[in-house]
């Protein structure tokens, strides 16, 4: 019951997100690493955006985790000649489903810190990123822990 309710916590946050003038909308797209799976952001502003993702791991014990993040984007950082180029960073939170740990607790909540590059193509609606994101599991009990990605989102 509890993950249920903190799964519609972190969802409806996104959900309630009111947009301001800006060249981006909704984003949704693949990431690749650990773990593997679905990637969306929807900006809020031109340097503000919330990211969230699905995704399975099949390297480190089969899981299944949802995740979403307040990010904010420094455009000014890299001069590119043509699209944009972003250092990005932020904060958010995890929940992650899979086999009983040593506590015997099968769910794990955790703050995440992305860190990240992202790479805006000027004439087409793609988004690609590399990613890497310190963690803090909290919840069952409390240790670090990290995740890396890379890959693409296409803008509505």
């Amino acid at each position: 019951m509890k993950t249920a309710a903190l799964t519609l916590i972190l969802f409806g946050c996104l959900a309630g997100l009111s947009f301001g003038q800006s060249n981006h909308n909704v984003g949704l797209g693949i990431m690749l690493g650990e773990p593997t799976g679905i990637s969306f952001k929807m900006w809020n502003r031109q340097t503000v955006a919330w990211d969230g993702g699905a995704a399975w791991s099949f390297v480190s014990g089969k899981y299944f985790q949802i995740h979403s993040d307040f990010l904010l984007h420094n455009f000014n950082l890299f001069k590119v000649e043509t699209g944009r180029m972003a250092l990005y960073y932020g904060a958010g939170a995890r929940i992650k489903f899979g086999n009983a740990d040593s506590t015997g607790s099968s769910v794990v909540l955790s703050l995440r810190v992305p860190i990240g590059i992202s790479y805006e193509f000027e004439r087409t609606p793609v988004e690609l990123f590399i990613e890497v994101v310190p963690m803090l599991d909290l919840l069952p009990q409390t240790e670090p822990n990290m995740a890396g990605a890379v890959g693409f989102r296409y803008y509505f």
